[in-house]
């Protein structure tokens, strides 16, 4: 199903081609443009530009007030029927009414089921709203900026303005978008707007960029939020606050996304239960103004009808089962922020995910170490371990995993004869990091670590099984190729190298990285969740469409799908749909499990397409460059330890990231599909049994089938005894594929199943007019009691017939509260004619004998219903 797009794309577009344009121009030009110097703004100019755009901060959707969940509660299409009703029922009952007439019993009982359907709906909606975490601003830092000409003062990112200089220097959060001006050694991490882990080198030279280009690919654009991890920059802002590329992802998210499936479906089934109302209900108050004479009567009982066709309880039992399942999901350490997606969990049968920290660990293991020859070898990790052990910078994720490796095999021995001498630290542009140690005896050697590209153009020697011989083209390819092999298994490899002719000297420098021998190679991986190659699988299981949407490379990418058990269909690049149309972007999509080097846009408009195409698509993610396809979403699904905007975007927030909750969700979102559907589908076909009855009964009978008050405390009861269904259990085989909304399955349902209710109550009405002599004005007391308690009973039984495909009692058992509340109010439903409350309601007490034809009626009438379930299913393969 369609969530629509009223979006952001036309912002981000525009942000996009100003980005494009200021990257492609000579810096002159930007100052020109931008009306700015290397100087800076002067203060008076800044104030004025402060005014004129804002504080620069991202302005998130503000959390509406209480009252508007309370009144979006009202705001259901049966509702506000109820409530019309209750309108016009105070006319017709008590303003107009004789005063020995007046009687509040109509208003009181649909009042007293509007008010529990809303209740329900406003605490449950809006407790989960505020137990979500707000969304924090983005920063509260400083940052260098030049101004009057003087040297860069540390002032409050909030007041950066388009035009300011900004100096910025390793560990600085990028303020806003910006046009590198000068720069040296410039490595910024854009991870948390592309999902890639690796630093990537800005330069300030302008380019001619590719209109099809990534922003965040564009090598002299800075973006906000985004983070200098070395190296130091002077550049010039170019857009700030919501108008930043960032700001663009944060207002998308703020945007009215439209309906959901579930809205979609509960909405189609509303119209089409109106309509046949709208249509029915006036030809009852004709026939029976016309037939009878009475025409006040028959209004009150054309109101009674409105309120039997109604499936009043439906908004009840929406928000019972909704809130019922908020309640388990909660208990499994699972936020519900919109109820609403409960039940998109089930219909949902697309699961799009991010890669990094979802699917994976996110975090870094070494998972193998091996000689050129690409043989395991220890020699190679106890190298490793003494170039990550020995050097004194900041040790990163990679370092951590060689010590952590060493540690658990068991090299303390080796590598304890070893004493640093000196290091050469790392830096970006060179890749690589080497330390020099000295042995026991004084022996010195150099130990140098990086990408392999870079240590290869520092070898001269190689070690092939323990010899040391010359790296020649064939040897370079070679060990080229296992690299690509190993890349391909989705690990980052660096390459060890050393050299030991060593002079003795204690300071060294990138001179010295000369002539060393390579001795092999280190593999990482972030390894995928053991929970995740489960969850897939269960996924799959359930019928669920697995596609992996990321902004990492596609040969990661496709190494961790194969290992969670993901095929790999098709592979499918943002360059390659940045300019086609929606439809190839389906056509290529559907067949596609892995769609990598995505923008956080392109992850949105690949959701929307699938979306537009009648399919109900989930998307689990935890960055911000996730926000958008998040809240595209059917189903936004997140983390709580996610950044700020994801868990502001996602419906569903999970409090541990173990993916096998997804399939509980999914299984609790079809239980709730099917346990509301089936409420509608018993209601919709017995209510349209009903008016068929009741157009009959009309017609030919002197008087009333049923007075108004009996017919209203009879869906009364009916109703009661249908509160229980949210507890109600489904069939393992329903659970097992997606589950969506059709009306029209609805109406056929209604037509092919509703009448078999309404020949047992001409079977009844027949009984109650030949047999018990129910047809005069005298007896037609007796003769509304009977039906009265056929009505009941056939209504709150067939409940057993129609709650499975298999047979009732036999093959699948309802649940103990809906045993116990079918029970209840059977007996209820037989007791009342022989109480005071039944004389109050002009019920009177049956003959012995009837009871006897009740028994046949339900028999009958349950043997039929099986019959009829049983060609039902043969010929459209539905039922539930």
């Amino acid at each position: 199903m369609e969530k629509k797009n009223v979006g952001n794309l036309n912002l981000e577009q525009e942000i996009k081609r100003n980005l494009q344009e200021m990257a492609n121009k000579e810096i002159e030009d930007v100052y020109k443009d931008l009306d700015t110097s290397i100087e800076g703004l002067d203060q008076k100019e800044a104030a004025k530009r402060l005014e004129d755009h804002g504080l620069n901060e991202i302005v998130y959707e503000k959390r509406k007030p209480w009252y508007m969940y309370l009144l979006r509660s009202f705001l259901d299409p049966f509702i506000l029927i109820l409530l019309f009703i209750v309108f016009v029922s105070y006319f017709t009952d008590v303003a107009f009414a004789p005063a020995a007439e007046k009687s509040y019993v109509t208003i009181l009982i649909i009042s007293i089921l509007i008010a529990i359907s809303v209740t329900l709906r406003f605490t449950q909606e809006y407790k989960s709203q505020i137990t979500a975490d707000n969304l924090k601003e983005l920063v509260h830092n400083t940052t260098a900026i030049k101004r009057d000409g003087k040297d860069p003062e540390e002032i409050d990112m909030k007041k950066v303005v388009p035009g300011d200089i900004i100096r910025l220097a390793a560990g600085d959060l990028i303020p806003a978008d910006m046009r590198i001006i000068s720069c040296t050694d410039l490595f910024i991490s854009q991870s948390s707007l592309t999902g890639e882990s690796e630093p990537v080198e800005k330069f300030p030279d302008n380019r001619d960029s590719d209109e099809n280009e990534n922003v965040a690919d564009i090598d002299n654009i800075a973006l906000m939020g985004t983070i200098v991890v070395s190296g130091s920059a002077i550049g010039v802002v170019v857009r700030t606050g919501n108008n930043s590329y960032f700001g663009s992802i944060a207002k998308s998210i703020a945007k009215d996304v439209g309906e959901t499936s579930f809205e979609e479906g509960v909405r189609s089934v509303s119209v089409l239960l109106i309509k046949f109302m709208f249509v029915m209900v006036p030809i009852v108050f004709l026939i029976n103004g016309i037939t009878k004479g009475d025409w006040l009567s028959a209004l009150l009982f054309s109101i009674s009808i409105a309120v039997g066709l109604t499936p009043e309880m439906l908004p009840t039992l929406v928000s019972t089962n909704l809130a019922k399942g908020a309640v388990s999901l909660s208990e499994k350490q699972i936020i519900i922020k919109r109820l609403n997606s409960i039940q998109n969990f089930g219909a949902m049968d697309i699961l799009c995910t991010d890669k990094t920290g979802t699917l994976t660990e996110d975090k870094i293991i070494l998972e193998s170490y091996l000689n050129v020859s690409g043989k395991e070898d220890k020699n190679v990790l106890i190298h490793g371990y003494l170039n990550s052990f020995h050097q004194t910078g900041l040790k990163n994720l990679l370092d951590k995993a060689v010590i952590k490796r060493g540690d658990n095999t068991g090299i303390e021995d080796e590598v304890s004869v070893y004493k640093k001498i000196d290091e050469i630290p790392f830096d970006f542009r060179r890749r690589r990091m080497s330390v020099v140690v000295k042995d026991e005896s004084g022996k010195r050697k150099l130990i140098t670590k990086g990408a392999a590209e870079e240590m290869l153009s520092i070898c001269s020697k190689v070690q092939i099984n323990g010899d040391i011989i010359d790296l020649t083209d064939e040897i370079n390819e070679k060990i080229m190729s296992m690299v690509y092999e190993l890349n391909e298994e989705g690990m980052r490899v660096l390459a060890i190298a050393t050299k030991s002719d060593v002079p003795d000297e204690t300071k060294f420098g990138v001179a010295d990285e000369c002539e060393m021998t390579l001795i092999g190679y280190m593999g990482f991986l972030d390894p995928p969740k053991e929970s995740s190659i489960s969850a897939i699988k269960a996924l799959y299981a359930h019928g669920l469409d697995v596609k992996v949407l990321t902004g990492d490379n596609d040969i990661v990418t496709k190494k961790i799908a194969k290992d969670v058990g993901i095929p790999i269909n098709n592979v499918l690049l943002g360059t390659d749909i940045e300019s086609i149309s929606d439809e190839e972007l389906y056509t290529l999509a559907s067949k596609s499990s892995i769609l990598a080097k995505l923008s956080p846009t392109q992850k949105e408009r690949v959701i929307r397409v699938l979306q537009e195409n009648e399919h109900v698509v989930g998307f689990l993610g935890d960055g911000i460059n996730d926000a958008q396809a998040l809240k595209q979403a059917d189903v936004g699904i997140s983390v709580d330890t996610a950044v700020d905007i994801a868990k502001e975007s996602a419906d569903i927030i999970m409090l541990e990231k173990d993916l096998n909750v997804l399939e509980e969700g999914v299984i609790e979102g079809r239980r709730v599909f099917g346990n509301i559907n089936k409420y509608i589908k018993i209601t919709a076909s017995s209510n349209f049994g009903n008016i068929f009855s009741v157009l009959i009964a009309s017609a030919f009978l002197p008087f009333l089938p049923m007075l108004p008050i009996q017919l209203l405390i009879q869906n009364l009861l009916y109703s009661i005894s249908q509160i229980s269904i949210p507890w109600d259990n489904m069939d393992e085989e329903y659970l097992r594929k997606p589950q969506q909304w059709d009306a029209s399955e609805i109406r056929k349902f209604m037509i092919y199943i509703g009448p078999i209710s309404s020949i047992f109550d001409i079977v009844t009405f027949a009984v109650m007019w030949f047999v018990f002599d129910a047809n005069s004005i005298e007896n037609m007391a007796l003769f509304q009691s009977g039906w009265f308690v056929v009505g009941l009973l056939t209504q709150t039984l067939i409940v057993h017939m129609i709650r499975t495909r298999k047979i009732p009692f036999v093959q699948s058992i309802a649940s103990a509260p809906v045993l116990i509340m079918t029970a209840v109010i059977m007996i209820a439903g037989i007791i009342i004619p022989f109480t005071g409350f039944g004389a109050f309601i002009n019920l009177v007490p049956l003959p012995p004998t009837y009871f006897l034809w009740l028994i046949g009626i339900l028999i009958s009438y349950s043997i039929l219903t099986e019959i009829t379930k049983r060609w039902y299913i043969s010929k459209f393969d539905s039922w539930i």
